[in-house]
């Protein structure tokens, strides 16, 4: 995929990709975003580590290419720092475009200084072992969603989305299609329209108050 199409989806954001998805690659689960107001796209670099341990975080430093998003996971979320300042600095040196935890960061305020966009299911001091063998480059399920190598994570305020690799083009369209509707329907708002009349919604109140 061309960085100028990747580019793009992280313009159009978390919402309109999922909408425009058919509802689907939504990371639902409760994340903290570091920056406030940042976003990011890229390809998927997955790391599941052993439970509570973050070996495999370091072993895979060395794997990240400029533009991707490093995904780390464990067999079960828990408030275990993954990533602290030291880590975080080895990945931004390499060019990667955010990070996803689902699990927890800490050295916050050195993190934020650093202006790494990352996302964290919690944040907590706790630190992670370094001895258990996880693996590279797999197939992870973050909040309801597998996430497989070469996807693309789309990150902003509104939280996660994972755009399949053999989906992206057509996700693309269709998310520029829900842009350029949505930019018709908010001229129609801002002349005084509503949506309860261009929805149709009205009638299908009135059609449901009707019903016995």
């Amino acid at each position: 995929m061309k960085k100028e199409e990747i580019a793009r989806l992280c313009e159009l954001g978390v919402a309109t990709i999922y909408e425009a998805s058919r509802r689907t690659g939504l990371i639902d689960a409760p994340l903290i975003q570091l920056l406030p107001g940042s976003r990011v796209a890229g390809p998927a670099r997955t790391v599941l580590c052993g439970q509570d341990d973050n070996l495999m975080v370091h072993a895979a430093i060395e794997h990240i290419q400029p533009g991707e998003v490093l995904v780390l996971s464990m067999p079960e979320p828990s408030p275990v720092a993954l990533i602290g300042e030291l880590l975080a600095t080895q990945v931004k040196v390499r060019g990667a475009a955010g990070i996803l935890v689902d699990a927890a960061v800490r050295d916050v305020a050195a993190l934020v200084e650093m202006g790494l966009p990352i996302w964290t299911r919690f944040i907590r001091v706790a630190g992670a072992t370094k001895n258990k063998v996880g693996e590279l480059n797999t197939t992870l399920s973050i909040g309801g969603t597998q996430i497989s190598p070469a996807d693309i994570i789309v990150l902003d305020t509104d939280g996660a989305v994972c755009v399949r690799h053999e989906r992206i083009n057509e996700v693309l369209r269709a998310s520029e299609a829900r842009c350029a509707h949505e930019e018709r329907l908010r001229e129609k708002l801002v002349a005084g329209g509503t949506s309860f009349d261009l929805h149709g919604l009205r009638e299908v109140l009135e059609r449901n108050m009707r019903k016995p």
